[in-house]
């Protein structure tokens, strides 16, 4: 069985994290899978999911670690392609990852303790979000 829904959202802009867990399983209860995997993909080429303890101090070093890791600047090709100030927003979206698969056992995710699913705005303008959760059991 497949089952599909789209979470929407509204970012601020890079560095922006939303703790997707309830809203995800939620869907995987709507879905009624009791054992399988659930797909969480961002759609854009700026934003990326990933899991990590949901917390202000993390909420604060995962952006600031990217952006020591691939610094904004205008040395990058998408730069002087499209002059738009956000090619390091599209490497650390893809350093990231576009998507993440958990395993749901007896209708729940298994999540480690505090392990939160996550999505990172990596873009620097704020963004209309969508988020394709895909359940198959």
């Amino acid at each position: 069985m497949t089952y599909q829904e789209t979470i929407e959202l509204k970012t601020k802009g890079h560095g922006e994290m939303h703790d997707l867990t309830s809203r995800v399983a939620e869907v995987v209860q709507r879905s009624g899978v009791k054992n399988g995997l659930v797909n969480i993909f961002c759609l854009g080429s700026t934003f990326a999911v990933g899991t990590i303890e949901f917390e202000p101090g993390l909420r604060r070093d995962l952006p600031e670690i990217l952006d020591k890791l691939i610094p904004p600047g205008r040395h990058y090709g998408h730069e002087q392609t499209w002059h738009d100030g956000n090619a390091h927003s599209h490497l650390q979206a893809t350093l990231l990852g576009p998507s993440l698969s958990v395993p749901i056992q007896d209708g729940q995710l298994q999540l480690g303790r505090w392990q939160q699913i996550v999505c990172l705005e990596c873009d620097i303008r704020p963004r209309q979000r969508r988020v394709l959760v895909t359940v198959l059991g």
